[in-house]
């Protein structure tokens, strides 16, 4: 276990810093508090200092089921042509600690491209959504090494999904049908602070990497550069509107109007759900009310206890 400490202001020193003098198998260390948009920098330092076969990571706010590691270790171990297992993971609500859901959803049939056979079939999914949760995941060290390690291009506050597309490159996946870990899912997590922001640079970084993407495995996908285009510019209406909606959560009503606005008047007409979502949004808005109330009785997923 090697646990990085990134500048936190908890109990995280203490407690890591006692177990690492406990056993000799925990390796504890921090630093300067370098950020999200550093994060494949504390990944890949740690990632130095691993000497196991398979790697996985377990941010500070996720859970992982007691078997996770030992079933993912005994995937690895059995397809030695599969580079990444990853399963299904529940959605916490973090202060009521309350189930809301799974991803990938288990009412949705296991796609074939969630195995990445053939190679590189992952892509058709990982470019327009990224199905595999992070929590789930537990790669291949050799195959992260051969990619150069954790991947995150400037400003994207994330390492999964770049990390995982080249890791599609590579290797076979392996989905476990079970759940092997939970998600925590609160209003001020980066995902909430920033959607528009982070579908912007997804929909960049996704065009950029397919347009050098090696012919033979373009060929091979289901899917083309106006397919991606159409996809990211359908979920920019949706990203808005969720973004007013945390917004609201942490009541910043003028700037959640701004968003519903922009929802309503977005340029498509896909999605009309959101936009009466943003009607209702923006109305709230105006009388600085609790839209997650409405949410509960409508029995909604609310992000908010």
């Amino acid at each position: 276990m090697i646990i990085i400490d990134d500048g936190s202001t908890d109990g995280t020193s203490e407690i890591g810093r006692n177990w690492a003098e406990k056993d000799s198998r925990i390796i504890y260390f921090n630093q300067i508090n370098r950020g999200i948009l550093n994060l494949a920098e504390t990944y890949n330092r740690g990632l130095k200092k691993a000497r196991g076969v398979y790697v996985s990571v377990l941010e500070g706010d996720d859970l992982w089921e007691p078997e996770k590691l030992q079933r993912q270790k005994e995937i690895l171990e059995n397809y030695p042509d599969v580079v990444v297992a990853w399963g299904r993971a529940f959605n916490i609500q973090a202060e009521t600690k309350r189930k809301i859901g799974i991803i990938p959803d288990d009412k949705i049939p296991a796609s074939t491209n969630w195995r990445n056979h053939p190679l590189g079939s992952a892509l058709n999914e990982l470019y327009l959504e990224n199905m595999i949760p992070a929590v789930t995941i537990t790669c291949r060290k050799s195959a992260l090494d051969a990619v150069g390690g954790f991947i995150q291009p400037p400003d994207f506050p994330t390492t999964d999904l770049p990390t995982l597309i080249e890791l599609a490159l590579k290797g076979k996946f392996y989905f476990d049908e079970n759940v092997v870990a939970s998600w925590r899912v609160y209003g001020k997590q980066t995902t909430k602070m920033y959607p528009v922001r982070m579908l912007n640079q997804r929909w960049k970084y996704c065009l950029n990497h397919f347009t050098l993407l090696d012919p033979v495995i373009k060929e091979s996908l289901s899917i083309d550069r106006k397919i991606i285009d159409q996809h990211f510019k359908n979920r920019m209406m949706v990203a808005y509107a969720l973004s007013g909606r945390y917004k609201l959560i942490r009541r910043e009503f003028q700037s959640a109007r701004k968003d519903y606005i922009r929802t309503i008047f977005y340029p498509s007409f896909s999605n009309p759900v959101w936009r009466l979502r943003a009607i209702t949004g923006l109305i709230f808005s105006l009388f600085h009310m609790d839209v997650e109330g409405l949410s509960h009785m409508m029995g909604k997923v609310s992000y908010k206890s």
